[in-house]
């Protein structure tokens, strides 16, 4: 496969693809251009012809190694397509490694590792590494280890295990969003998302009680983290009565959702209730109103996730690291002063 035959298949110039894929500045190429771009690198398995590319920089004696490559493992998600935070995640992990003459080879999810043409993919693959989006438990860790030479983690969720992880903080992204409600007058706040073993669930606890205020179960839905489940949490707890002023969701698709149950049950955001979330996907601003979210560096996570599993890889370094990412709030419109009785 050559530029100019990825060029033909995407209906795109040479020049384009070539500025895709070296990652200029100066790209023009619109997200889906680049994401078809992508796939057909990722499903051609193409990689630079560093002699030629060498040459034409005028050092052909300092050649690149051949290209090695990587696997994904998504661990929270089984639609790979319509999840717009993961999908970003290994789109910056494929480009990074890129760089660095690695390919990502193929993708996979936690809910078909058991299917038999995926286990044999993992038992007979011929990767350098893998890695692994989402929280994962120690025993899908464990397996992967066995079949991998390297593993890395990256997500919200602290792993108490000893392996590379790249994170940023959701416990800590949840109190800062929970301490954002309550600065603005909300002291009923409901939850609407996954409860067990997530840590932007606990982060909701400690923020309730740090102001002494009670965990009430009836504000509470523990749901999929997905648009559908946010629609049935946030109508469950609307259809009992709840008569909280505000609701914390853990990412913006289960955010999503529970706004349109809320405006079907007559309730203005935020004049009503006010609504936040964590990750800011680029929908986020689009929506009506626009959603006050914590902003993820989703794009930083894949680099550095990338540059980890390559350095270990490499043998650049032997102890598990963790590195942890800041994030900021994205004020925006869906959360306003409390205006019903606290």
């Amino acid at each position: 496969m050559t530029l100019k035959e990825i060029a033909a298949e995407a209906g795109v110039s040479i020049s384009t693809v070539s500025r895709v894929i070296n990652k200029s500045s100066k790209c023009p190429a619109s997200k889906e251009v680049q994401d078809k771009i992508w796939e057909i690198v990722r499903r051609t398995g193409y990689t630079p012809n560093t002699t030629a590319r060498d040459l034409k920089r005028g050092s052909a004696e300092n050649t690149e190694p051949l290209s090695r490559s990587i696997a994904c493992l998504f661990a929270r998600t089984s639609d790979v397509e319509t999840d717009s935070f993961f999908s970003s995640l290994a789109r910056s992990i494929e480009k990074e490694a890129f760089k660095y003459n690695y390919i990502l080879k193929y993708t996979f999810t936690a809910f078909d590792i058991n299917h038999p043409s995926t286990f044999r993919l993992i038992t007979d693959n011929h990767v350098d590494g893998v890695a692994v989006l989402g929280r994962c438990d120690k025993q899908l860790l464990k397996f992967l280890k066995q079949y991998f030479k390297c593993v890395a983690y990256t997500g919200l969720n602290n792993l108490e295990a000893k392996y590379d992880q790249i994170i940023c903080d959701g416990y800590q992204a949840s109190i800062t969003a929970i301490n954002h409600l309550m600065q603005l007058g909300h002291t009923k706040i409901a939850y609407i998302g996954e409860t067990e073993a997530e840590d932007r669930y606990q982060g909701y606890c400690t923020a309730l009680a740090s102001r002494q205020l009670p965990l009430r179960r009836e504000y509470i839905s523990n749901v999929t983290l997905s648009s559908e489940g946010g629609y049935k949490g946030a109508a469950a707890l609307l259809n009992k009565g709840c008569d909280a002023t505000a609701f914390f969701c853990p990412n913006d698709v289960t955010a999503i959702g529970a706004m349109r149950a809320i405006k079907e049950h007559g309730l203005s955001i935020p004049g009503d209730v006010s609504i936040i979330s964590i990750d800011d996907i680029d929908m986020a601003q689009y929506l009506n109103p626009m959603l006050t979210t914590i902003h993820i560096p989703v794009e930083e996570m894949g680099q550095m996730t990338a540059k980890t599993l390559i350095d270990r890889n490499e043998g650049g370094h032997h102890l598990p690291m963790k590195i942890n990412l800041p994030y900021y709030i994205a004020n925006r419109e869906s959360c306003g002063p409390c205006r019903r009785g606290k």
